[in-house]
């Protein structure tokens, strides 16, 4: 059976993703932080169908947790990497903690691209495997009042489309999940239970589930950009065509609003 390693995998969209590759009966590597989190949904794991499901803690935020991460794994095969892991903040790039945002920068950007060094060349070197990304919608606009998170999110989808396309002819796959708002621990860790994002009654919010399931089922079809939901895709595609400058007072207003 293949092996997954989904990093965040305690909670929202990583533990949903977890139980989608668990009934599909894949061993499982989870990666998060809390331990005793971790081993309960382990133990949930391996009711739902995967054959295994072992638990590496590792804080992503530090700069050797990539290296450290692939060194405990030893000679365990990884064939599909799931870089979930990530969080953001609300409030102006100069009132946030500059240590919280490149934490942020640390845990969505570098841990991601240092796991996918790790383990991308030997999944091109069996002719198999893929990774899943997850981005945001926030990845197609400017993000003032998230600036860094918006940014961050925006490198993830451009990262992944073009590593998508390098290794298109090698059998690895490789997939941006970009999910919009979504009821899950991000909200309350972000502090944005009071931003127009969750107030709005035109955004609908998902839930974590739905989501994994999309994510899952795009992935498994090789669909380079996932976008959940007919609402958020046509988000999408409107913010393609609108001015940038016009784009960035939108969400400014939208994220501001509370």
């Amino acid at each position: 059976m293949p092996t997954a390693l989904i990093s965040g995998a305690s909670v929202g969209i990583g533990y949903e993703l977890a139980k989608q590759f668990a009934r599909a009966g894949h061993d499982l590597i989870l990666v998060a932080r809390n331990e005793p989190k971790l081993q309960e949904v382990a133990g949930e794991m391996k009711t739902l169908g995967a054959p295994s499901a072992d638990v590496l803690v590792a804080d992503l935020s530090q700069g050797n947790a990539g290296a450290d991460l692939v060194l405990r794994l030893g000679n365990r095969q990884v064939d599909e990497l799931i870089n979930n892991a990530g969080f953001g903040a609300v409030g102006s790039f100069t009132e946030i903690d500059l240590a919280r945002q490149l934490e942020m920068i640390q845990v969505n950007i570098t841990a991601l691209v240092d796991l996918t060094h790790r383990l991308l060349p030997p999944m091109i070197a069996r002719g198999r495997g893929g990774i899943l990304n997850v981005a945001s919608t926030a990845a197609f606009q400017p993000g003032p009042f998230m600036a860094i998170y918006y940014a961050t999110k925006a490198f993830v989808l451009s990262f992944s489309e073009a590593i998508g396309e390098e290794v298109k002819s090698t059998g690895v796959r490789v997939s941006a999940l970009c999910p919009g708002p979504t009821h899950s621990e991000f909200r309350q860790r972000a502090k944005m239970e009071q931003s127009g994002v969750f107030k709005t009654s035109y955004i609908p919010v998902a839930s974590a589930e739905d989501v994994a399931i999309a994510g899952f089922k795009g992935f498994r079809r090789g669909k380079r950009v996932i976008v959940p939901g007919l609402v958020n895709k046509l988000g999408v595609a409107t913010i393609r065509v609108t001015p940038r400058k016009l784009a960035a007072k939108i969400t400014a207003k939208i994220n501001r609003n509370k």
